[in-house]
C-alpha cells in the first residue's frame, strides 16, 4: 500500500524536516570527535554546548543538569539503577510505569504502588509504601502514561515523597511529556527526569537525564569522562543538535497543537462510540493529554482487529503482549483493573503533529469496518 495513516504517535514520531536539516552537517564535513583538542573537535563541542543550554532552557534546569543519553530507557535505568547503587537502599513506583522503570525497581527488589483507575499513582497506596519501607533512596512515577495518556500530578506526588521520604530523589518518567505539557512546571517537583528524543519529532537513539545537584548516581556507562564522567562515550553529536532542535519547535507549537489535536481526538473517540455498541474511553479526557484516543472495545481480540487495521493501511498498537506464546493483557489495564476480557479489546490511537483530518477520517472507517467485520455484523 502507497499511503498509509499513521495513529501511533505514542509508538514513535516522524523527525521533523528542520531537525534531520540541522543534524546533516555534523553526519558529514563538520564530523569531528566532541572530545579532541582541535579545532574542528572544539566545533563540536561547541555545537553539544549550544544544544545543552537550549535543551536546559526548556526543561527549566541548569546547563550542568543535563546529562545526553542513548534515549529514555537508559536514562530511566541510571535513574533507578545508578540512584540505588549510589545511595543503596531501594526504589518504589507505581504499577503502570513503563517497563524501563518496572524492570530496574524489580532488579533491586523494590516495591510497585497500585494505581487508579485511570492509571494514575495512588497517592494513599503511595503514602502506604513509604511509611512501610525504611530506606527509599528513589521514587519514580511517570509524567504522561505511555499506553493509556493520564496524568501524574507530580506536585501532588512531590508533597508525598517529601513528607515520608524526605531523602529519596523523585525522578519522573517525561518522555511522553514535552508534546502535552510543559517541562519547565514538572521541574520543580523532582530531582530526576528522562526524555527520549524520537517522542517529540527528534532521531532514535538519544536521550536526556536531568539530575539536579544532589541527586548522586553511580554512572552505568562508564570508561569515556564524557558528560561529566556521568555517561561515559562519544557524544551523539548529529542527535544531540537535532534533539535540541526538535524540543525547541515542540515547546513552541504545543499550546496550539493541544488545541487542535484535542478536537480531533474528540471527534475520532465520539465517532467510533457512535457507532459501535461497547467501546469504552479508557480514561476520561480531562485526566489524559490531548493526542490519546485509548479505548476498549468489547467483543474482538486487538491481534485480529491490528491484521485488518494494517491492510486497511492504518497503522495503530494495542495495549496487549505476547508472553510465553500466550497473550494477556496489558500490564497497565490489568493495574487500572479492567477486566481481562475487555483488555484484550484495548485499542491505543494516537494523535501527534502529522495528524489532520483526513488521517482521523481514514482511522474511523477503517476501524469501523475492522470492529464490524470481528463481529460479523453485516449492514
Amino acid at each position: 500500500m502507497s499511503t498509509f495513516t499513521y495513529l501511533d504517535h505514542a509508538a514513535t514520531t516522524p523527525m521533523r524536516a528542520e531537525a534531520v536539516q540541522a543534524m546533516l552537517p555534523y553526519l558529514s564535513e563538520q564530523f569531528a570527535n566532541p572530545s579532541g583538542s582541535h579545532r574542528f573537535a572544539r566545533g563540536a563541542r561547541a555545537a553539544i554546548d549550544e544544544a545543552r543550554d537550549l535543551v536546559a532552557d526548556i526543561i527549566g534546569c541548569a546547563p550542568g543538569e543535563v546529562i545526553f543519553t542513548s534515549g529514555g530507557t537508559e536514562s530511566d535505568n541510571t535513574a533507578i539503577l545508578g540512584t540505588v547503587a549510589r545511595r543503596g537502599g531501594t526504589a518504589i513506583c507505581p504499577a503502570a510505569e513503563h517497563h524501563a522503570v518496572l524492570a530496574s525497581v524489580e532488579q533491586v527488589h523494590g516495591a510497585v504502588v497500585p494505581v487508579t483507575t485511570t492509571g494514575a499513582v495512588d497517592l494513599d497506596a503511595l503514602t502506604a509504601v513509604l511509611k512501610a519501607t525504611a530506606d527509599v533512596s528513589v521514587v519514580s512515577v511517570m509524567a504522561v502514561n505511555n499506553e493509556v495518556g493520564s496524568v501524574n500530578v507530580l506536585a501532588a506526588v512531590a508533597a508525598v515523597v517529601r513528607e515520608f521520604a524526605p531523602s529519596a530523589v523523585l525522578h519522573t518518567d517525561a518522555v511522553q511529556a514535552p508534546c502535552w505539557l510543559d517541562l519547565r512546571t514538572l521541574t520543580p517537583y523532582v530531582d530526576m527526569l528522562s526524555l527520549s528524543a524520537h517522542k517529540f519529532g527528534g532521531p532514535k537513539g538519544v536521550g536526556v537525564l536531568v539530575a539536579k545537584s544532589g541527586a548522586a548516581f553511580t554512572p552505568m556507562v562508564i570508561g569515556g569522562g564524557q558528560e561529566r564522567e556521568r555517561r561515559s562515550g562519544t557524544q551523539n553529536v548529529p542527535g544531540i543538535i537535532a534533539l535540541a532542535g526538535a524540543l525547541r519547535l515542540t515547546d513552541l507549537e504545543r499550546a496550539d497543537e493541544q488545541v487542535r489535536l484535542s478536537a480531533l481526538r474528540d471527534r475520532l473517540v465520539d465517532s467510533l462510540i457512535e457507532a459501535l455498541p461497547g467501546v469504552h474511553e479508557t480514561v476520561p479526557r480531562d485526566q489524559k493529554v490531548a493526542g490519546s484516543a485509548h479505548v476498549c472495545i468489547e467483543g474482538i481480540e486487538n491481534e485480529a482487529l491490528l491484521f485488518l487495521l494494517d491492510e486497511a493501511g492504518v497503522c495503530a498498537s494495542a495495549a496487549s503482549a505476547c508472553a510465553s506464546g500466550a497473550m494477556e493483557p496489558s500490564h497497565v489495564l490489568a493495574a487500572m483493573g479492567v477486566s481481562r476480557d475487555l483488555a484484550f479489546g484495548a485499542l491505543r490511537l494516537t494523535l501527534g503533529r502529522a495528524t489532520v483530518e483526513a488521517d482521523v477520517d481514514h482511522g474511523i472507517e477503517a476501524v469501523v469496518s475492522a470492529v464490524r467485520r470481528l463481529r460479523k455484523v453485516t449492514l
